[in-house]
């Protein structure tokens, strides 16, 4: 009789938990949204109205610095991803964006026509062709380059910093053999030139374009990571390299396809970076080098939504304080790092590596 009550008494009823499936993706990296930063994104973005004083002011830097960190996200998601996920120090990621600027000046004149046909439809189609060839450039090189200097180093920091800088001036000099030294011309497609202007505010075309481009790329990662095999076995491969290695996937070659798609994301970003500036030496990735940097440690290592964040906060700040403290301007990126780092010393959005 007392066994009977006992199973009928609720406390010897099972308990429902939770499925270990469940449990398990709960676990990966990732899963928990915090919305803090994004928060303070757009605080900082609110505060600035006052600080600016003129609206009109406010919306036109505000949307400027938007585009400006889509840019730069672009180019830095690539070095996030071969930094965070496959432990490269890769300094010579600027040099992928040189090579993307160069490759677009290439496809000017075969698509001259396009370029300046005046029809949105035609200058998006010639923007797309230029994009996807200097992408294929850039991941052929990356993986040249991944052949030639990064699996020797594999592992060794001190190595990978020297000699990824040695390759950069490598590939920046043979870059100036094939093209000289001149300035190189990427002009902007003529629909895309001027602005749209709604009552006092003035809103630069390309700048859309670049928040737009931004966006995809930003969503297509996002979903690659999260949403695909492709994504869970880099994951994986981060979280615990020997197992899935045991379960027969070559972790290796799939580094491999981080490096070289790194690469073309820098390749896309020199394009993108190109047309912004219409005029450009070799050295317009080691321009932007230290922000790429500063964009990734402020992020946190190998998280997208980090380096999407930390562009964004880069590239606000960057414009704020050059029209409010002009002086400041060169040092507010600095600052910007050292607040965040002060804050959460491991990123934005830190990455888990068990």
């Amino acid at each position: 009789m007392a066994a009977l009550e006992s199973i009928a008494t609720p406390s010897a009823l099972p308990v429902a938990s939770t499925p270990p499936e469940s449990a398990a993706l709960e676990a990966l990296p990732g899963r928990k949204r915090d919305l803090v930063p994004g928060i303070l994104i757009l605080a900082f973005i609110a505060l600035a109205l006052p600080v600016v004083g003129s609206v009109p002011t406010w919306i036109t830097l505000t949307v400027a610095a938007l585009a400006m960190g889509m840019m730069l996200f672009i180019m830095a998601s690539g070095l996030t991803l071969v930094f965070g996920l496959m432990d490269v120090m890769n300094l010579g990621h600027a040099a992928f964006v040189a090579v993307g600027a160069y490759t677009a000046t290439l496809m000017v004149a075969p698509l001259k026509g396009l370029l300046e046909s005046g029809q949105v439809g035609l200058s998006l189609v010639a923007i797309a062709a230029i994009i996807l060839v200097a992408m294929l450039v850039t991941a052929a090189l990356g993986w040249v380059y991944e052949r030639l200097f990064i699996k020797p180093v594999y592992g060794d920091h001190l190595k990978q910093i020297l000699i990824t800088i040695g390759a950069m001036i490598i590939i920046e000099q043979l870059v100036l053999v094939l093209f000289g030294a001149n300035q190189m011309l990427l002009p902007l497609p003529e629909t895309f030139r001027g602005s749209f202007v709604m009552g006092d505010v003035a809103i630069e075309r390309y700048r859309l374009v670049a928040v737009v481009i931004g966006l995809l790329v930003y969503a297509g990662l996002v979903l690659l990571l999260t949403r695909t095999r492709v994504g869970l076995l880099i994951r994986a491969g981060v979280e615990n390299r020997s197992m899935v290695e045991a379960l027969g996937y070559r972790v290796r070659g799939i580094f491999v396809a981080v490096f070289v798609g790194g690469s073309a994301l820098a390749g896309l970003g020199g394009v993108m970076w190109g047309f912004y500036r219409e005029q450009f030496t070799v050295a317009i990735g080691a321009e932007v080098l230290v922000q790429m940097l500063i964009i990734v440690i402020i992020g946190g290592l190998g998280s997208v939504t980090g380096c999407f964040a930390g562009a964004m906060l880069i590239a606000l700040s960057t414009n704020y304080v050059s029209f409010v403290l002009p002086d400041l301007a060169l040092v507010s990126n600095i600052l910007v790092m050292m607040a965040v780092l002060l804050w959460r010393p491991q990123g934005l959005y830190p990455v888990n590596k068990h």
